[in-house]
């Protein structure tokens, strides 16, 4: 075993099968030039670090030292002479190797042996749902922002490619040993929020109109219909055409032309009547804020938790300007000689902080920019609640606001390390080859709700993690749906139900695994345990990169390689032995299967 951590008295055990190997390489050849320096063959000299890879191409070892190549200098002498030396040096009795070649300039190719196999299988079905565990993070805290779309509207389908990675991340980390937790961020107050005021003022207003009456009174208590009428009279700005003011359902241009609008505004018009109209205009928005918004969020909520991702906390924008967190911000920017007045503005000196340009942090009208209440945002992450790292999975367009945030935590005296970020690109839908916008079943745009309604969340899931964030991806409707080999999903889901069906039939022919030492030989056997051996050392690369799409392109490939042993190696008529091997073989690769489906929070099925 790898590692030993005790927390609350329970023991977690780690394995990784890679990182002892590639540690016991480095020990064998650090002993074979121990055993050359004392003999007078090398000089006595520190020693540059060495690697050790994995080959592409197993026929070249299983693990490559460099060790000839970056030490060849020091030691005065050419890299191939020194392998040569090195090479004769090395003992492997005891070891996990039973062979060691020297290739190229000076590679030294190590071949595992038979004990290396059987230690994996035996392993994997040691630990079952912990194997793959790692203790990579040791338990720093990690808080996980994603998704955190205005609660003003629907989520769309960048939210829905954010919210994939950033859930699957989150639980990816905690499998690296990270104490992840997983945070929304309500933007329930600013711009976006008097903006949806006035939207929601504006629509409920024209209901209470004449016009407004008589759709009421034709669509009688057909919401969708009524929602269609409106929106179909909408006489709306835009930039190339300015609509007629005087139209009964003129909206301008800075307003939310949703559909949802009108549904809130209906809703509102139901239960309170016209009484609204007579009152003030801010008395009558901020009711209708106060009535929509909520709803708005729980809809939010329940979208979310149908594509099963729970968050640990809901954190809102309007207690940081409650709690005077906001003005903090600002005063402590002002103490660190940080900012400056100009044109009746306050503005944060960037550039003497390494940033490009300046920038506005309080307008002139005396109200703070976007920027202010997302520094104190961060502020409450990493100080407050003292998070060792905040992770913020944005969309395509927040490059310029990471350089800003990174440079406004330097001012606050924060390291802005401690600040990371997770780029979505956008995403394109495909259907019949083409891209489209709209949904098939309704015609309308596709959001996360809709397209949950066409696509089966373990698929969509799936689908999203397909790609690494920092790409661009088509996202193909058709595929996604198919019961096919072409499709991945379905695909690895395949492999997890063929095993489930040939232990079930096996067992009822008196044939299971129940702990028997293993022996594997064919090569088909090798090559599926060298890939389930990396599962370990693959969940710390992808925890080091924030990629969880490498845990479906592994499990894709382990799902192939699968099928080719299955499809190879015979197990029903094999002999005893070999049987109950093959048999803990299929079992550890169902467990495998099973845990990163698991992570992913995507089904295992065991019929299909």
């Amino acid at each position: 075993m790898c590692g030993v951590d005790l927390e609350c008295e329970d023991v977690k055990m780690y394995y990784n099968a890679v990182n002892e190997a590639k540690n016991e390489i480095k020990e064998i050849i650090m002993k074979a030039l121990g055993k050359l320096t004392a003999e007078g063959e090398l000089p006595s000299e520190p020693l540059p670090a060495f690697s050790v890879t994995i080959p592409a191409d197993s026929a070249h070892g299983d693990f490559s030292a460099n060790t000839a190549l970056v030490c060849a200098k020091t030691l005065k002498t050419n890299p191939r002479t020194l392998g040569e030396k090195i090479r004769g040096a090395i003992e492997l009795s005891g070891t996990l190797f039973n062979k060691v070649e020297l290739a190229g300039a000076g590679f030294l190719n190590f071949f595992l042996g038979g004990q290396f196999f059987s230690s994996v299988v035996e392993n994997v079905l040691d630990l079952r749902d912990d194997y793959g565990k790692t203790d990579l993070g040791e338990g720093k805290r990690v808080l996980v922002e994603f998704v955190s779309a205005n609660p003003t509207g629907p989520m769309h389908i960048g939210n829905a490619r954010g919210g994939a990675i950033g859930d699957c991340l989150a639980s990816l980390l905690q499998t690296a040993g990270y104490k992840a937790d997983r945070e929304f961020y309500i933007n329930d107050a600013g711009n976006q929020v008097a903006k949806f005021g006035k939207s929601l003022d504006l629509r409920y207003l024209q209901l209470c109109g004449d016009e407004g009456q008589k759709i009421i009174s034709e669509c009688g208590g057909d919401l969708e219909k009524l929602c269609d009428a409106v929106y179909d009279k909408t006489a709306a700005d835009s930039e190339d055409s300015p609509a007629d003011k005087n139209d009964p359902f003129y909206m301008p241009e800075d307003v939310y032309l949703g559909k949802d609008i009108i549904e809130h505004a209906k809703n509102f018009y139901d239960i309170n009547g016209n009484s609204y109209a007579r009152k003030s205009e801010e008395e009558r928005r901020k009711a209708l804020v106060d009535y929509a918004l909520p709803l708005n969020e729980k809809r939010l909520e329940d979208d979310l938790l149908k594509y099963r991702i729970k968050y640990d906390n809901w954190f809102k924008e309007s207690s940081l300007h409650n709690s005077g967190a906001v003005t903090e911000v600002i005063e402590h920017l002002k103490a660190g000689g940080h900012t400056y007045e100009k044109d009746g503005a306050l503005w944060l000196n960037a550039e003497a902080l390494g940033g490009e340009q300046d920038f506005v942090l309080v307008r002139s009208n005396g109200f703070p920019t976007y920027i202010v209440p997302d520094i104190a945002y961060h502020y409450n992450k990493l100080i407050t609640r003292g998070y060792d790292t905040a992770i913020d999975v944005l969309g395509a367009d927040h490059h310029g606001y990471v350089k800003r945030m990174r440079i406004c935590l330097k001012a606050m005296g924060i390291d802005e390390q401690r600040l990371d970020v997770v780029i979505c690109q956008m995403v394109m839908l495909v259907r019949d080859g083409k891209p489209t916008k709209l949904s098939k079943r309704s015609g309308k745009a596709i959001t996360l709700a809709t397209l949950l309604d066409e696509v089966p969340i373990d698929n969509a899931r799936f689908f999203f993690n397909l790609r690494a964030a920092d790409t661009h991806l088509d996202f193909d409707l058709d595929l996604a749906v198919e019961e096919s080999s072409k499709n991945p999903v379905f695909y690895v889901q395949y492999a997890h139900a063929r095993i489930c069906r040939l232990l079930g039939k096996m067992a009822e022919d008196g044939a299971k695994y129940s702990g028997e030492p293993t022996k594997y030989e064919a090569e088909e056997e090798k090559t599926l345990i060298r890939k389930i051996a990396e599962y370990p050392e693959l969940i710390n690369e992808a925890a080091r990169e924030y990629s969880p799409f490498k845990l479906t392109k592994y499990v894709y490939e382990l799902a192939q390689i699968f099928h080719k042993f299955y499809d190879s190696c015979d197990i029903k008529t094999a002999d005893s032995d070999v049987k109950l091997s093959r048999l803990a073989l299929c079992e550890a690769s169902k467990t495998v299967i099973k845990n990163i489906l698991s992570l992913l929070k995507i089904d295992a099925p065991e019929k299909m």
